[in-house]
């Protein structure tokens, strides 16, 4: 899920693009992203400032240029929104009585000895987020375990919540993995064999419910509409009418929610 996207023409044309290819135009690196399924141009300025260029199959570096070329105005506004909303992500020190979350509850950490713990994995008893010492001390193995754990809890959690909106948006339930999306809160994809793959953030899982839930209806309504377009907000509206307040919430405390920051001590 990105923070914005922009302007779409179906107009195509001249040399292919490719995927993966970053194209610049009057000075800005744009990420190329092929999909079969669009008819037109679109642009999405990311989470982090970096722009995406969406486009159907054979369309042309020209036509694209002019497209962008034709939105700078766009562009320059969504890139002074995004530093004006410059990430606050925290870093977490890991000590004790660290507030951490998961479905938008409080839970505080407990940090443990290392003979304490059967595994040297995090673990949720009795209220408290427990980690074993040695691992908490190393900022990439604590990041690892906190990943590893909001991506188990977060699959299990999420499998059972798909089938409902699916349901609801009446698109078929596709297959769901929990991983580091790195800037992107979820992503859909679709498979080779026509069947599609959603992906969400593990850091979803500290959000409020609500909020989980629109980043999963989001994700759900790409699997009729590719792109941001007037099209995909009347699909997405029709099933959850707050659509808009519920991304404004997601884009004000979605900065603010830890990534897996940890402090070298």
């Amino acid at each position: 899920m990105s923070i914005q996207s922009g302007p779409e023409v179906s107009q195509c044309g001249g040399d292919p693009l490719a995927e993966g290819q970053v194209l610049i135009v009057d000075g800005l690196p744009l990420t190329v992203r092929i999909s079969p399924r669009r008819k037109r141009l679109g642009l999405t300025v990311e989470r982090d400032g970096s722009l995406t260029l969406r486009a159907p199959q054979e369309c042309g570096h020209r036509r694209a240029e002019d497209f962008v070329q034709a939105s700078r105005h766009w562009i320059d506004s969504k890139l002074r929104l995004s530093e004006e909303r410059r990430q606050l992500h925290p870093v977490r020190s890991l000590r004790n009585g660290e507030i951490h979350r998961y479905l938008g509850r409080d839970y505080r950490l407990l940090v443990v000895d290392d003979e304490d713990e059967t595994t040297a994995s995090l673990r949720l008893v009795a209220g408290r987020m427990r980690l074993g010492r040695s691992v908490a001390a190393d900022p990439r193995a604590a990041r690892r375990a906190f990943a590893v754990w909001y991506s188990s809890r977060g699959l299990r959690w999420v499998q059972g919540r798909l089938q409902p909106w699916a349901a609801r948006m009446d698109v078929p339930e596709p297959e769901v993995d929990v991983r580091d999306l790195v800037h992107r809160w979820g992503t859909y994809r679709v498979g080779a064999n026509g069947s599609g793959r959603m992906a969400l953030h593990w850091a979803v899982f500290q959000l409020p419910i609500h909020l989980i839930d629109y980043v999963i209806a989001h994700e759900l309504a790409h699997i009729r509409i590719a792109g941001h377009g007037s099209d995909y907000w009347r699909l997405l509206g029709r099933a959850l009418p707050e659509c808009q307040q519920l991304k404004a919430e997601l884009d004000e405390l979605g900065r603010r929610v830890w990534m897996g920051d940890v402090a070298v001590r």
